[in-house]
């Protein structure tokens, strides 16, 4: 069974490949912008799907030869694949241009005929040739690579993610439902489990706030394209890079420790960006990231076999008693501890809606 998967790695390129690096962006950004404002004109005209490629731009524009040719055929992949989502679903979006002024650039390549390959410590890319790279960690003999990314972050910093493809052997796992969990998202702690453990993941963006507001404070009152403008705009990107990379290491880790102590995990299945709109709880939200964490969980479980199910988010996790299954509706957010009127137990609304989390999950997969 063929299986992808993905590294990253920092890249340390030179000044002139750099300099080809922020060609290949503009290329592939132009390609697609391009492609896409002729499709509108030619649907508003006819009525019918254009069907254009990068070739028939290469006479008018000559800069697109300087270029890999793959980075631009990529650029096409992209703009047919967001065309055929707003088709097959209307709320995704219509296809938007690209901005130049987007602080983190990237494009893709393929593997053709040997074209890229690591040597030592430098990766081989078409058209820029050997950049050091930092192999923190080595890509195993058996994994074929299939294509890079390279990318541009606000920092400045320059990464290559690589897809690699490789056969899994077929292992028949054998699934304890005993040995499952539910978690409760929580704002303040993140997440409370089903056996009442509490997360408690640090709050990074609210420890770093006061930093960054000064930052960008500095930034604000320098003048627009100076060179102290851009040195103090890198600052705020890596301040800002910094929490990030704090979020996501521990959520690696959190979520691989879950991942191997569980065969099923139960999260409910809340819309995550929609509660990052309310007002009093989007800052938490963003902060937290729970929705790239159950991404992490999902694909760590699947590794080992296990699963991530999300329970249907209108389930009445908080408000139902979990001892004789009598439902609150008039429970507030506010409301951390309640007394079941039917039973009398005092109920911890967290540990409450994990519990009631794991148990509507068993149903479900029973």
């Amino acid at each position: 069974m063929k299986e992808n998967k993905a590294y990253k790695f920092r890249i340390y390129p030179d000044s002139l490949q750099q300099e080809m690096f922020s060609k290949t962006f503009g290329a592939a950004r132009f390609v697609y912008n391009k492609m896409l404002e002729d499709k509108i004109a030619y649907y508003e005209e006819t009525g019918k799907m254009l069907k254009n490629t990068p070739a028939q731009y290469k006479k008018e524009c000559e800069f697109l030869k300087e270029v890999d040719s793959l980075a631009l055929a990529n650029a096409q992949l992209q703009l047919e694949t967001a065309y055929r989502n707003f088709f097959r679903d209307k709320s995704i979006g219509f296809p938007k241009f690209k901005s130049k002024k987007n602080p983190r650039q990237s494009y893709t390549t393929n593997l053709v005929n040997g074209n890229i390959r690591i040597s030592g410590k430098r990766i081989r890319l078409p058209k820029v040739g050997e950049v050091r790279i930092r192999l923190h960690r080595q890509i195993p003999n058996d994994h074929l690579i299939k294509s890079v990314t390279v990318s541009r972050e606000p920092s400045g910093k320059y990464f290559v993610s690589i897809l690699t493809e490789y056969e899994a052997p077929e292992t028949i796992v054998s699934l304890d439902k005993e040995n499952s969990i539910g978690l409760d998202y929580s704002s303040p702690s993140f997440y409370v489990d089903s056996n009442g453990y509490i997360a408690s993941m640090p709050h990074f963006f609210r420890e770093a706030e006061k930093k960054l507001a000064k930052e960008q404070r500095r930034l604000s009152h320098m003048v627009k394209g100076s060179r102290n403008y851009n040195k103090q705009r890198r600052k705020v990107a890596l301040a800002h890079e910094k929490v990030r990379n704090q979020r996501n290491d521990w959520q690696h880790k959190e979520s691989r420790r879950l991942a191997s102590l569980y065969d099923f995990v139960f999260v409910e299945g809340i819309n995550y960006k929609d509660m990052a709109r309310g007002l009093h709880l989007a800052m938490a939200t963003n902060d937290n990231a729970f929705g790239s964490f159950r991404t992490c969980l999902a694909y760590k479980l699947k590794e080992k076999g296990g699963k991530l199910i999300a329970i249907d988010k209108w389930y009445p996790s908080s408000k139902t008693c979990r001892h004789c299954g009598y439902i609150k509706s008039d429970l507030k957010l506010s409301d951390r501890v309640w007394v079941c009127p039917a039973c009398g137990c005092i109920i911890d609304r967290d540990v409450n809606a994990a519990i009631n989390i794991k148990n509507e999950g068993l149903k479900a997969i029973s």
